[in-house]
């Protein structure tokens, strides 16, 4: 075909008008949406009135107060701490009570920069060219907001936790882009050193302590930005019937070990995926070529299984008592004002004559870059009907109070098979035969895989 045959030409606009003009519909559309967001002018009314945020299920009491991550990539962080509280608040009797977020995102920026500068010789090592798939993915964006769970377990293992009150958050918390910036420039620029260096045929001692020395100033930016946590703290707080306690001095790490592990352990967790790409079984353990964000801490392990048994185990630990942290694509089919995650939310092809991510299947919108895990948030609830299948679920978020049902969401079954990819269960409610998924030596996916998507 050549390429002239491939032009549009005037007739082709002509025509494309007309069709246009000759249905008065698309005029209308066009005068309405021209005022208002067009997502907002194809809310379904009817499917509004037949959805409540009412269910049969819940957990015994959820966190206070609803959480922000304002203009970060932190969700999956809050997510997790959104998770971790529950037990924390009913076990030391709080009326509300948040950890420290931007005490992990210091860590965790901290951890990130160091997981990239070695990722970055490790790469040179393999001698992948600069202006190579890989090495160009991962210069592209050196170090993000987001992340995984089994970086969570990372941080909270070597790192612990401290209450919000002890840490609280700072300008490049709650807005990261300037820090970002910064940090980006400058790990660009260390990875071209790193990269000369090694290319010298320098020791791996002289590659280390060139890293170390990048590694002086990252810190120092971040803590600028940031603050330093300190080493000990004192937690102090009144429970429920205002009666005075005190815990500390203790270490950040001492204070997960003795009193949030017994309540929450994160290595009782695990993480199951859904890929219905037909690359991937079911049954099968995968991993991200150089996803990750602590040098020497675990991987980010991928345990594939159907859609259907993450519903089910989802609804089980909800039965139990048991939040569930999530991960999803949540800006698709979704009503964000109202907190609506639905697949008939939205009636397109009234408004625009054609629908959207209707003919495509989950892999097929892996495949083709139409899908992929952006958020993490925190399933709450559920509601079943009378065979115990389930309909809908109850979503803690963390972008404040003013969305949703103050702060939540709602999810239909059929929304959640559609765009959620990824589950964290206790081992507890998981059959045998899928955790020894887990002793599988990982396929590696290429680090530019849609299932190394982080949630921000």
């Amino acid at each position: 075909m050549s390429p002239n045959s491939a032009a549009l030409t005037t007739e082709h606009f002509e025509k494309f008008k007309q069709t246009f003009l000759s249905e008065e519909k698309n005029l209308l559309a066009q005068n309405v949406c021209s005022k208002v967001d067009p997502f907002e002018v194809a809310l379904s009314r009817k499917r509004i009135e037949e959805t409540q945020h009412i269910f049969n299920t819940k957990i015994d009491a959820e966190g206070k107060p609803v959480t922000n991550q304002k203009s970060s990539g932190r969700c999956w962080l809050f997510a997790a701490l959104n998770v971790i509280r529950l037990p924390v608040i009913k076990h030391f009797n709080l009326e509300d009570f948040e950890f420290s977020q931007g005490y992990l995102f210091f860590w965790d920026k901290i951890e990130r920069c160091n997981y990239f500068l070695n990722n970055v010789v490790e790469t040179a090592k393999r001698n992948e060219p600069v202006d190579g798939r890989l090495v160009s993915f991962l210069l592209y964006d050196p170090t993000c907001d987001g992340g995984q769970w089994d970086m969570i377990v990372n941080l909270i293992n070597k790192h612990g936790l401290m209450p919000k009150k002890n840490f609280p958050e700072s300008y490049s918390c709650e807005a990261s882009a300037r820090m970002n910036q910064v940090l980006k420039s400058k790990l660009r620029e260390y990875a071209k050193a790193i990269r000369d260096l090694i290319q010298k045929g320098a020791s791996d001692a002289d590659v280390q302590s060139l890293v170390q020395e990048q590694m002086t100033n990252i810190y120092r930016i971040v803590a600028i930005c940031l603050g330093i946590p300190n080493d000990t703290f004192t937690w102090n707080y009144y429970d429920k019937s205002k009666v005075f306690h005190s815990v500390g001095p203790i270490t950040p790490k001492e204070f997960y070990e003795t009193h949030i592990k017994p309540l929450f352990n994160v290595d009782d967790k695990v993480c199951l995926v859904t890929d219905p790409r037909t690359s991937n079984e079911y049954g099968k353990a995968y991993t991200v070529d150089c996803l990750g964000n602590v040098v020497g801490g675990r991987r980010c392990i991928y345990n594939n299984q159907p859609v259907e048994l993450l519903l089910e185990l989802t609804a089980k630990s909800i039965k139990e008592g048991e939040a569930v942290w999530f991960g999803c694509e949540v800006s698709k089919r979704f009503a964000g004002k109202l907190g609506i995650q639905d697949l008939k939310i939205h009636d397109f092809p009234l408004v625009f004559g054609v629908d959207i991510q209707s003919t495509m299947t989950k892999a097929d919108r892996l495949l083709y870059g139409e899908s992929a895990m952006t958020h993490a948030m925190v399933f709450t609830a559920v509601h079943t009907d009378d065979k115990s299948e389930v309909q809908k679920l109850r979503v803690e978020n963390s972008w404040g109070d003013d969305r949703g049902e103050k702060g939540y969401l709602l999810m239909t079954s059929e929304w959640f098979k559609e765009f959620t990819f990824e589950v964290v269960i206790d081992k507890k409610f998981v059959s045998d035969d899928v955790l020894e998924v887990f002793k599988q030596e990982p396929i590696v996916l290429p680090a530019w895989d849609p299932m190394g998507t982080l949630a921000c």
